[in-house]
């Protein structure tokens, strides 16, 4: 499978208390380290999200600003 430049897919296990690894791949291309606090997005129809931390603050305000 040939896959873009800048785009990756990994898989997890999910563990009996609900919890997972980030690959040290994902982690070393996004700079997460022990730690850091990530942001989980999610969507009933579309999913779950982790977007890297430097969005933190542009989605926040995204998600909090008033139409």
């Amino acid at each position: 499978m040939n896959q873009p430049k800048g785009k990756y897919a990994w898989t997890v296990t999910i563990g009996e208390k609900g919890q997972f690894v980030i690959p040290k791949q994902a982690r070393d291309i996004f700079d997460i380290h022990p730690g850091d606090t990530l942001i989980l997005l999610a969507d009933e129809e579309k999913g779950i999200a982790i977007p890297p931390k430097t969005m933190f603050a542009h989605l926040t305000e995204e998600i909090f600003k008033e139409k």
